[in-house]
């Protein structure tokens, strides 16, 4: 079964930037899921089960802190991986985000080439 990464982020050049700097993954079979708001990601998260989300915090409908937290309480999700993604970067941002169980938080803007290395290290995907 292929592994999964999901990108929720209401910023259509965001995902679009994600998706390029991944993109040498979907050679090693990873499927690239997308998401734009909260809510939307919610769902695919349940329906898809992703080992890997890229979240976003300032978004529409749900925010990444509350889809997080939602994801890390259900026993049937919470192995998926997550990463905030996101232009908060104050501290009390990123102890809020070590709050609902993050596993990492990282500020933009990013370096692609080290969210391709940092996937494929988690995903244990030869790059």
């Amino acid at each position: 079964m292929a592994k999964k990464i999901l990108i929720i982020d209401d910023e259509a050049h965001i995902r679009a930037l994600l998706e390029h700097a991944l993109e040498d993954l979907e050679d090693e079979g990873v499927e690239l899921l997308f998401a734009k708001d909260g809510d939307e990601g919610l769902k695919t998260i349940k329906k898809e089960k992703p080992e890997l989300v890229f979240l976003d915090i300032m978004m529409p409908k749900m925010n990444g802190y509350d889809v997080c937290r939602e994801i890390k309480k259900d026993p049937g999700l919470n192995t998926s991986y997550i990463i905030m993604l996101t232009a908060k970067g104050q501290t009390s941002d990123k102890i809020r985000g070590g709050e609902v169980q993050a596993d990492e938080y990282i500020t933009k803007p990013f370096n692609p080439d080290e969210i391709l290395i940092k996937a494929s290290t988690i995903l244990d995907v030869e790059i």
